[in-house]
């Protein structure tokens, strides 16, 4: 078989796609509470809607995944751009509606969790196709960047979005302009995609049966290295969804007024990610059991910094070292999965990867966020705890493959 090289204009392309859907969706989640108060949604009931969203996410990534092997990546990063630019445009459409009193609560909560779900539905292809796209086409340390590169295009997207997305709060649209124009930016990308990216064979031939992916956990060795990315992803979710009640009870001030503070931390925070995933992995080029097993243990040592400082300053420093800890330990449990697998189960790979980072976001911030009303430090002794577990287990791991440039 000839091997297939990731070219410099395919990589750009895909490092667009991701950075753009993690923009949007993270520019969403910084107006959102105002939209809440603005419909009169319930601040519990708005929490549901990414819940079920990411929960919409984690079931249908790996199908998606299946499909990319009969159909191809491409096609795949097109669905998946549809279903962000329909659900931007339909989430837009709902708060529109309720802008103008055109609906009561309980219908708009209902219309926004219908079209929200239809990304997790849908927009979950792109993010799945396009990182099978990369393992398709690169091998050993170029693969470890590249997928590297990737996570450090979400890093970037969680500064990006939150600071753009205010901007565009604009007259006529109002709190529904940011979404609208996250669409738009949905669509140049459909077209960018569809213009730039060269289509890719099929992993499978038409009639060849399907690769199941649930091999993958039956495995003993793919369970636990499975399991640790699930632990990590978790205790990423574990502190960003609790940060922000921390700095307001630390810092003692009004909710309004310590927002300024909890976006610097989760500015500092994505930032410290970004150093990680785009400088430390091109500079020093650790191995991915390395950056799991480092990663891991940076995350513990930012979460007892955090929990053992006692002030503003000290949560900002650790969520910064446990960031940094995340930036390194994601990409290298996606390149340890990856690497570990064949060419013809990389869709697989991708599907688990993405179903994870879903499965996330789902249970692990309601349990920490009811833990921290018991005990403030709770999250971060969570964190700490299941990282330091990680970090243990996969110091006894050895790696299934080698790797090389």
């Amino acid at each position: 078989m000839q091997e297939r090289r990731l070219s410099r204009l395919a990589f750009s392309t895909l490092f667009a796609v991701t950075l753009a859907t993690a923009l949007g969706n993270l520019g969403l989640v910084t107006v959102l509470p105002a939209i809440g108060r603005a419909l009169r949604i319930p601040d519990a009931l708005v929490a549901c809607i990414f819940s079920l969203s990411a929960l919409a996410w984690a079931v249908t990534s790996p199908l998606w995944a299946r499909v990319s092997d009969r159909r191809g990546r491409k096609p795949m990063m097109l669905v998946g751009l549809c279903g962000f630019i329909a659900s931007m445009a339909g989430c837009g459409l709902v708060v529109l509606a309720g802008l103008h009193g055109l609906a009561s609560a309980l219908p708009l909560f209902l219309a926004f969790t219908v079209v929200r779900c239809s990304y997790g539905l849908f927009g979950s292809a792109a993010g799945t196709a396009a990182q099978a796209y990369v393992a398709d086409h690169s091998h050993g340390h170029a693969r470890v960047r590249a997928l590297s590169a990737l996570a450090g295009a979400l890093s970037l997207g969680t500064i990006v979005g939150p600071t753009i997305a205010p901007f565009l709060v604009l007259p006529p649209f109002g709190l529904a302009g940011p979404m609208f124009g996250f669409a738009l930016m949905g669509v140049v990308l459909l077209i960018l995609v569809a213009l730039a990216l060269r289509a890719d064979r099929p992993i499978l031939a038409a009639g060849a049966p399907a690769i199941p992916q649930s091999g993958l956990w039956r495995d003993p060795l793919l369970r636990t290295l499975l399991l640790q990315g699930l632990v990590v992803a978790s205790a990423q979710a574990i502190n960003t969804y609790t940060l922000g009640f921390a700095i307001i009870d630390v810092s003692r001030l009004p909710a309004i007024e310590a927002q300024k503070l909890i976006g610097i931390a989760l500015s500092i925070g994505a930032a410290a990610s970004l150093v990680a995933q785009l400088g430390v992995v091109n500079v020093l080029k650790p191995s991915p059991i390395a950056m799991l097993r480092w990663g891991a243990a940076m995350v513990v040592i930012g979460n007892v910094v955090a929990l053992g400082g006692g002030g503003h300053g000290a949560l900002f420093a650790g969520y910064a070292i446990a960031s940094f800890g995340y930036g390194l330990a994601r990409p290298g449990f996606s390149s340890l999965l990856s690497l570990a697998l064949g060419a013809e189960r990389q869709g697989a790979a991708a599907g688990a990867v993405s179903m994870i980072a879903g499965a996330s976001i789902t249970l692990p911030p309601i349990i920490a966020v009811a833990c921290y009303q018991l005990w403030w430090g709770a999250p971060f002794f969570l964190a700490a705890s299941s990282c330091a577990i990680v970090f243990l287990s996969a110091v006894r791991t050895t790696p299934l493959f080698p790797v090389s440039d």
